[in-house]
């Protein structure tokens, strides 16, 4: 099992937005110093539900300033770039450390950034099939070539190559987030792991994994590569010694947030949207994910990996707000939980 940390650079209520990122960028440092596997980054434009919007140029200046940990993007959207350009900036990164950089990508959302990029609403309702398998010949092929409905263009060369890496894989590997079973389809046909959100509990969690494992025995990938696919979890912890207090910590801040975070989302062709109320999903989260003592959250991780066959967890850490009693939990992730698992 590994345990890494979910990062948002949320900004919370009375708070600028480099405050977000600064807290952002240590708690990856703690999360290191701490022991945990791996860093996920989180991509989002203009909201302040997340202050990065560049997963991998954040992900770049993490990588410089560790020396053991994953990064890794959750997720990098695809509706709103160019594959071949995030293939380059995801073999660049690989290449240069040492083979630590994993490629989260998405679909994203019906947001107003497909039309400040340019990329249109048919980007992310079509898309996202033919952006990826672009991406992943990218990241895997010596030279590439594309003649699809959104991109055609004559063979070039892959520079840098990922597969001169000196790693056990020949590139980054690519993980997909996955909330429908078209695109838990679309991941498994591919043999890529997924990345499931952390308002999916275990019960749809395993029903996910199944259904990922039946169209991936379909598509012909062996039973070893099946059984073995390092799926991703997130969702949300925050230690205390008393679950009562922990539980408190998130609704007292984490409602502000996703009120003001999430309800600044505009989509592109004026849909409309409904929003979760905010108290009753930090409620839900509380619920569902390690919130709690020490030992509770230990065996509530324990539990969603045997029942769901979930191997990786990104935890988002920050809830509280407020940097110090972030890297105090980061910390006492590291130390106080991860141990009981083994």
């Amino acid at each position: 099992m590994h345990v890494g940390s979910f990062v948002l650079a949320a900004q919370f209520p009375g708070q600028g937005q480099g405050e977000a990122l600064h807290r952002a960028v240590r708690s990856a440092e703690v999360a290191e110093e701490a022991g945990l596997d791996a860093v996920w980054l989180a991509e989002h434009h203009f909201v302040p539900y997340g202050t990065c919007p560049s997963a991998v140029t954040l992900a770049a200046l993490l990588l410089g300033r560790t020396h053991r940990i994953r990064v890794g993007t959750a997720v990098s959207v695809l509706s709103t770039t160019h594959p071949v350009a995030l293939g380059e900036q995801a073999a660049l990164l690989h290449l240069t450390s040492g083979g630590r950089f994993s490629l989260g990508v998405g679909r994203g959302g019906p947001w107003v950034d497909l039309e400040v990029f340019g990329s249109g609403l048919e980007a992310y309702e079509s898309g996202f099939p033919e952006s990826l398998d672009l991406l992943v010949r990218w990241l895997r092929e010596p030279s590439v070539a594309a003649s699809g409905e959104r991109f055609a263009f004559r063979e070039v060369p892959v520079v840098p190559r990922p597969s001169e890496a000196l790693t056990e894989t020949a590139g980054p590997e690519v993980v997909v987030a996955c909330t429908s079973p078209a695109s838990v389809r679309l991941a498994a046909e591919r043999g890529l792991a997924m990345l499931l959100g952390m308002h999916v509990g275990d019960e749809e969690k395993a029903e996910m994994v199944a259904l990922w494992r039946r169209h991936a025995r379909a598509s012909g990938h062996p039973p070893e590569q099946v059984l073995g696919a390092a799926h991703v979890s997130a969702g949300v912890c925050q230690i205390a010694d008393r679950r009562q207090d922990a539980v408190e910590t998130l609704t007292k801040a984490m409602p502000g947030w996703l009120r003001q975070g999430l309800g600044a989302h505009v989509t592109v062709d004026g849909r409309e949207r409904s929003m979760r109320d905010p108290l009753a999903y930090t409620e839900l989260l509380c619920g569902l994910h390690p919130v709690g003592t020490p030992r509770l959250c230990a065996d509530r991780l324990a539990a969603t990996s045997e029942r769901t066959g979930v191997s990786r967890f990104a935890l988002l850490t920050e809830g509280s707000g407020d940097l110090a009693a972030t890297e105090e939990n980061i910390r006492r992730l590291g130390a106080e939980v991860i141990p009981h698992l083994g």
